[in-house]
């Protein structure tokens, strides 16, 4: 039970009396006679002793109509609807009626009453004693003073669709009557002057719980907002009272004789009446009722406004204000102050705390709480309160600038207040990379290990700050393992790895956190520290490698590392190099060219080196296996480089070969003075390139050793292939004095009678061209001059004997016409002639061909600055290309264009003959 009298009092009210508008401003009086009052829809409602039904809107302009003949008694406004519910009397003697009033219609210059029915079936008489309505218009209940409820349920506008019975029966005054509805279940408290109950009428039958054995006074009862939880409240003479639909909920002990009871946004209203002792003219003592009007603020456990009045008939709720109208017909306004005016009341008096909670029941924005938090902060900081200020200061979060309290904090050397406020700034996600540094720091400065490791690890789920600059702080601070654990938690993982390597040198766990990593970053993470691993712990950073390059665990897509962008880690480490590589080409023969050529760098090397016959032997092999393995190919310059740096001489041998520098291979035999090699180098590439005997002999000659039975061998090869003219082997020979005559002896008498034999044959040949061409000739004169006969029988072609009409030719050949018009590609050439004709045709224009190029050639030598530019151009158009012509004249260039259409009959007579 709360005592009011521990309640500290305002003034959140002003009072004033409400006066016509106008000019004039005189006070408003009310008509006499007033009996009830209600108000809602945006006037305040009165009935009166005669009957009648008066409103007065927010203009004042007071208007009327008569509902009753005799007296109205009751009056219910609804909230949401524009309804009024009365209840009066029309004749004495009579139920008092009930009237529903649609006051959106009008029937002449008065609302539509839609019904009109008895208050109680029946003729039992008794009195209303009150009404109320619910605000969805399917219940209304009478409560009359026998202690007997009437309950209508249905649409109460219409008679036809509501249904009345009656609730309850009793011996006490009903006293008050209330609907609470929530969600889908509504309930009716019901009051007397002895008990409470409240009957659930969403169920059959309407049960109903008995909350309390006594009640309280008529008009001394209401049911609060939802800021009490709509709770019906009930005001005896010592205490209030609130109940839930199924029990009693708190008690206030409020002294004093409730006269009138109302609930006003969440402002509980009471008019008490306090008997007080006056002195008459005649010096007796007499008594006078004093009324209170107290407005109690519940939640926040004050006395927002109390003021005395005179006779107050009853206190109505309308446009924003109250409205007291007391017995002498005036209307008093209370107006509620604003809400920076309430607070400032309470700054004034260091009442924040009541301040806070005001605010709140008022729901002030944020910014307005979060000033009032500062300012109740501020108060506690300069009384030296910092744990009360920090406190208030943490609530500030979101609103107040953060400086604003580190700076307090800082400068007092509250570094414990400080932590506190920058936990709570991180928590709310609102702390920047500073206030991390700042808190960590505090951390470390308190050597507070345990809240330090509470503060990382207690964000299971969202992260409330700068993880990498908590990694940063704590690395600076030495506090390695736990800056360890935020680096691997949240996968920053260059800062593990530099914590790993550059601080605690723990080498073999960053290795292993790599090789968990996904492909790219542990791909990326080797380039960026693979020599720093590879310089402490070689193996196992060889083998991660050669997962990375291969088959690493955590690749799922399928692709691997480039071996070749790692060969520069391993700088100082060869022998490592040389494994990683050749696991390289076992696994992946299509690896980088890089891998091969580094590999074989590394061998040459190692050969070299190596003092060992035996594994010298090995190592050969393997050099020459990875030269032979075809992947040096579009790299040959390279290859041949690594292996002439090593003077590695099988390789440059091989690499020569392969790559037809024929030439290459016979100067390093004859460097070397492998008499033995030149021969077989000759023998095996001399087809290809011939040049290489001519290069063999004078090699030979130059030597001043007997080198004789290399030299018939030269020489030999030379006859056969008749590679040179004998005068240039005999100059060549003339060098070297060993060489003598009988070197060549056998060499020149083989020449000369093969020149011998050459000059018989062509002399012979000579014959026979002279005995055709005279031939020739006389059969061309005796064309010209003698008459041909044709004696063939027989057609050329077919075979068969010959019929007119017939073609014949002077080569001697006769054709059926239709034989020759078959097989003839014109009607001038023979077509068994033809084919060899156009070939002699062909060589015949090829030379004249020849002749217009050489003629050229000559002109331009002569007039050119660079005879060699020309002399090369004509090279590769093949001017100097042997062509020899069965047409070539022992005579000069002038008899050949003389007789030129008489050497085209002579080859074309000479063909048909052969």
């Amino acid at each position: 039970m709360a005592a009011y009298l521990q309640w500290r009092r305002f003034v959140f009210f002003e009072k004033e009396q409400v006066r016509v508008p106008g000019e004039g401003g005189s006070l408003l009086t009310m008509p006499t006679g007033l009996t009830v009052c209600d108000s809602g829809r945006g006037s305040l409602i009165f009935g009166d002793m005669t009957g009648n039904i008066w409103f007065l809107p927010r203009s004042l302009q007071l208007t009327s109509f008569q509902a009753y003949k005799l007296c109205v008694t009751h009056l219910h406004q609804l909230k949401q609807h524009n309804i009024l519910v009365s209840v009066g009397e029309d004749e004495e003697g009579i139920n008092p009626l009930v009237k529903v009033w649609n006051l959106e219609k009008r029937d002449g210059g008065s609302p539509l009453c839609t019904r009109i029915f008895p208050a109680i079936p029946g003729n039992k008489p008794t009195v209303v004693s009150c009404i109320t309505v619910h605000e969805n218009l399917n219940f209304m209940a009478i409560g009359f003073a026998d202690g007997s409820v009437v309950l209508t349920k249905g649409d109460i506008t219409r008679d036809r669709h509501s249904k009345t019975q009656i609730l309850q029966e009793g011996s006490y005054p009903v006293t008050g009557m209330a609907f609470r509805q929530t969600g889908k279940t509504t309930h009716l408290f019901v009051v007397t002057t002895e008990n409470v109950r409240s009957y659930e009428l969403t169920q059959k039958d309407y049960p109903y719980a008995e909350l309390e054995s006594h009640g309280c006074g008529l008009r001394c009862s209401a049911l609060s907002d939802p800021s009490q939880d709509l709770q019906f409240v009930v005001a005896s003479n010592e205490c209030v009272y609130l109940y839930q639909p199924d029990e009693r909920g708190p008690c206030f002990a409020f002294e004093g004789q409730k006269m009138i009871v109302h609930w006003y946004r969440g402002y509980l209203i009471i008019v008490s009446s306090d008997r007080l002792p006056f002195a008459g003219r005649a010096g007796d003592c007499q008594a006078i009722d004093r009324q209170t009007l107290t407005i109690y603020d519940l939640s926040n456990k004050l006395i927002a406004y109390s003021s005395p009045f005179t006779e107050v008939v009853d206190v109505l709720a309308e446009w924003g204000s109250l409205y007291v109208l007391t017995r002498d017909g005036l209307l008093h306004a209370l107006h509620e102050k604003d809400t920076p005016t309430k607070l400032e009341m309470l700054f004034k008096k260091n009442l924040f705390v009541m301040a806070i909670s005001l605010a709140k029941s008022q729901h002030l924005d944020s910014d307005g709480l979060s000033e009032i938090f500062r300012q109740y902060g501020d108060h506690l900081y300069n009384k030296g309160d910092h744990d009360g200020a920090i406190q208030q200061y943490i609530r500030t979060i979101g609103k107040l600038e953060p400086s604003y309290v580190i700076r307090k904090f800082l400068d007092a050397q509250r570094i414990h207040n400080l932590t506190a406020y920058l936990q709570a700034l991180h928590l709310q996600s609102l702390a920047n990379a500073d206030h991390t540094t700042l808190l960590l720091n505090c951390y470390t400065k308190l050597k507070d290990s345990a809240r330090l490791e509470e503060f990382i690890k207690a964000s299971e789920g969202e992260v409330h700050f700068d993880v990498e600059i908590a990694i940063k702080v704590l690395r600076q601070a030495g506090y390695h393992s736990h800056a360890l654990y935020l680096a691997e938690k949240h996968a920053h993982h260059e800062w593990y790895l530099k914590i790993q390597l550059e601080d605690i040198k723990n080498f073999q766990a960053a290795l292993q956190y790599i090789g968990r990593l996904p492909f790219p970053q542990a791909e990326s993470n080797m380039k960026r520290y693979g020599k720093t691993l590879m310089c402490h712990v070689p193996n196992d950073t060889t083998q991660l490698l050669n997962n990375l390059c291969t088959s690493f665990p955590q690749n799922g897509e399928g692709s691997r590392a480039n071996p070749e962008e790692f060969i520069p880690i391993f700088a100082n480490n060869p022998s490592e190099l040389k494994t990683f590589l050749e696991h390289m080409i076992k696994e992946h023969s299509d690896s980088p060219q890089g891998v091969y050529d580094t590999l074989l760098e590394l061998r040459l090397q190692n050969w070299a080196h190596e003092l060992d016959p035996q594994l010298k032997n090995q190592l050969h092999d393997d050099a020459i296996s990875l030269l032979k393995s075809g992947r040096f190919k579009n790299v040959f310059d390279k290859a041949l480089v690594l292996c002439q740096m090593h003077n590695f001489q099988n390789g440059v041998l091989y690499l020569y070969e392969q790559g037809k520098l024929f030439q290459q291979i016979m100067h390093y035999h004859m460097q070397n003075d492998q008499y033995q090699k030149v021969i077989e180098a000759c023998e095996r590439y001399g087809d290809q390139e011939t040049c290489l005997w001519e290069q063999a002999l004078s090699y030979f000659a130059r030597k001043e050793e007997d080198c004789k039975e290399y030299i018939a061998m030269v020489l030999g090869h030379i006859e056969n292939r008749n590679l040179m003219p004998p005068l240039l082997v005999v100059q060549t020979l003339a060098h070297n004095s060993t060489a003598t005559l009988s070197v060549i002896r056998e060499y020149l008498i083989n020449k000369m009678q093969k020149l011998s034999q050459k000059i018989e044959e062509d002399e012979r040949t000579v014959h026979h061209y002279r005995e055709d061409t005279a031939r020739i000739r006389r059969e061309i004169q005796e064309i010209r001059t003698s008459p041909k006969i044709f004696q063939k029988t027989k057609c050329s072609i077919c075979s068969s004997s010959l019929e007119l009409p017939s073609v014949h030719f002077l080569c001697g050949h006769s054709f059926h016409q239709h034989c020759f018009e078959s097989y003839s590609e014109n009607d001038v050439d023979c077509p068994t002639c033809l084919p060899e004709n156009r070939k002699v045709l062909d060589m015949i224009q090829a030379q004249e061909e020849k002749r217009e190029l050489y003629d050229q050639f000559q002109h331009q030598l002569k007039h050119s600055s660079d005879g060699f530019s020309v002399v090369a151009d004509y090279f590769g158009r093949g001017v100097f290309n042997k062509l020899t012509l069965i047409t070539d004249a022992p005579t000069g260039r002038s008899g050949m264009s003389k007789e030129a259409g008489l050497q085209r009959e002579l080859l074309i007579n000479t063909k048909r003959k052969a």
